[in-house]
């Protein structure tokens, strides 16, 4: 498969850094072609500028800025993201890419009459892999709007028969090397099973 991976994370020595570079490998080591996009290291611009809204509907204009991503996108098979979960949410570059790269056009078509389908289908697979400060029931409680966000309106998006993975290390902030080296291998072993 052809599987782009969003990463959104700054510091590429950081926990959620080690997990990136596990999924990366475990999927070219089982034969998938990776398009590895690092949003903080390609220096994404998560910001939707003025012209961006006003043009958000224009499907030849709201493609313009971001066209790379767009071309990446439309060649996945499978698509899996990367990105610690800060104040309940994603990070503002992923939140940002999620904004100026799903728009119409790219990830839905809205109708005159407001209907509205989704234009994703070829990805096959989705998967996120997440840590949390808190622990789950705090996420929970909070009603885990990221979580929501992967398995509900990403999943809607995608072949309607797209296997969905969400891979969530909570409670980093009293996390253990045995609690992290266990949450390792859910994900070494979740790729290992890619086909």
């Amino acid at each position: 498969m052809n599987v782009l991976v969003v990463y959104a994370h700054p510091v590429e020595t950081s926990f959620v850094g080690a997990l990136h570079r596990i999924v990366v490998t475990r999927l070219e080591r089982a034969g998938h072609t990776v398009d590895d996009c690092d949003l903080y290291a390609e220096g994404f611009d998560p910001v939707m500028s003025r012209q961006d809204r006003i043009d958000y509907h224009d499907t030849g204009l709201n493609q313009s800025r971001i066209g790379p991503h767009v071309e990446r996108l439309r060649r996945a098979d499978a698509l899996v993201l990367i990105y610690p979960v800060w104040n309940f949410g994603f990070p503002a570059i992923l939140k940002g890419y999620l904004d100026r790269v799903w728009v119409p056009g790219v990830a839905f078509e809205l109708a005159e009459n407001g209907d509205l389908s989704f234009t994703l289908r070829h990805i096959k697979k989705l998967a996120a892999v997440c840590t949390y400060g808190g622990q789950w029931w705090r996420a929970r409680l909070m009603s885990d709007p990221p979580r929501r966000c992967v398995t509900r309106m990403m999943r809607a998006h995608v072949a309607l028969t797209a296997s969905t993975d969400y891979l969530a290390c909570y409670d980093m902030n009293h996390t253990t090397e045995t609690k992290r080296a266990a949450f390792m291998s859910r994900v070494d072993a979740t790729f290992s099973r890619w086909r």
